[in-house]
């Protein structure tokens, strides 16, 4: 039964179709954390920019796409997310059994350092369609001199889902020639982006968990004037969810490069106090053995239940 929680969440989307709705219902409604509105979702398009053995030698098994349909449905997860060769590959053994985003651009670690900071497209909507996902997935690098055109193709890509009942998650990771590398993570800059993600139309906003930085010299003043607060980690998830249409639309955080538990546990206390919807955890999942991933993931879910 759709939880109160759930219908709240749905009703901030006054101006999509049922479609759409249904497949946000999908993946709030999914695994252990279904009704609670907060979410779990496991992202594996690692391999697309920094290929394979950088991303699956750790854990062999994740060579192989049905393990990480596996590892998602196991450990109860709200929707895994991949590019199209991993999601055909499984599509039919798994169809149903979870929600499923197709990433629809991709970068990688082959082109030159003056070729500037973008994404193929490497997916349809069409495809997502056949496939049966709940969402497509776009990534955006805020920053980047190719930045507009990659707004212009998710907004058309976007528009194209809504009207076929399929939502739309941005990955908002500000990147390229106007970001400095302290300013990739800076809390003005990443509350930029999730506020960019939202306006373009993202039913779910994908960013990074930022620092206390202040990269951009007018921004600054006004955190100073404002006084801001940014201190904290929750303080600053606070205002990326602030940043998403003041919590109007659901925001996850990702989990970035493998590291500690204790430390995916402190990021995840952080999400949850300061009013995320959850994290996006790739690396931090896969790169371990089956067994410590669905002990670290059952211990999110308990994080996010409020029971951690």
């Amino acid at each position: 039964m759709t939880t109160e929680i759930v219908k709240n969440i749905l009703k901030n989307y006054e101006g999509e179709t049922p479609g759409v709705k249904a497949k946000l219902h999908s993946m709030l409604m999914q695994g252990a954390l279904g009704g609670t509105g907060k979410m779990i979702i496991l992202p594996v398009d690692q391999g697309f920019e920094h290929g394979p053995a950088r991303s699956f030698a750790p854990n062999p098994e994740g060579y192989d796409p049905h393990y990480h349909y596996q590892l998602a449905i196991d450990a109860g997860l709200s929707a895994y997310a991949a590019p199209l060769g991993p999601l055909e590959a499984g599509a039919d053994t798994f169809a149903g059994q979870i929600p499923t985003i197709l990433k629809c651009n991709s970068a990688n670690s082959l082109m030159s350092g003056t070729a500037g900071k973008d994404q193929a497209v490497t997916a349809s909507v069409d495809d997502a369609l056949r496939l049966g996902c709940a969402a497509i997935g776009f990534t955006i690098y805020p920053g980047s001199d190719c930045a507009i055109s990659m707004m212009e193709e998710i907004v058309a890509m976007r528009k194209e889902a809504a009207a076929k009942g399929i939502a739309t998650v941005i990955w908002s990771y500000p990147r390229g020639e106007g970001v400095t590398k302290d300013g990739e993570t800076a809390i003005d800059v990443a509350a930029y982006a999730a506020h960019i993600a939202a306006l373009l139309g993202a039913h779910v906003i994908k960013v990074k968990l930022s620092t206390d930085h202040l990269m951009l010299p007018e921004a600054k003043k006004v955190y100073e004037e404002q006084q801001i607060s940014i201190a904290e980690q929750a303080e600053r998830v606070r205002h990326c969810v602030q940043s998403s249409l003041n919590g109007r639309r659901i925001i996850v955080f990702s989990g970035g490069a493998k590291k500690g538990a204790d430390s995916v546990y402190d990021d995840a206390r952080a999400i949850r106090d300061g009013g995320g919807n959850g994290s996006i955890i790739g690396r931090n999942s896969f790169q371990r053995s089956k067994a410590d991933a669905l002990d670290m993931l059952g211990k999110l879910i308990a994080i996010y239940k409020g029971e951690a």
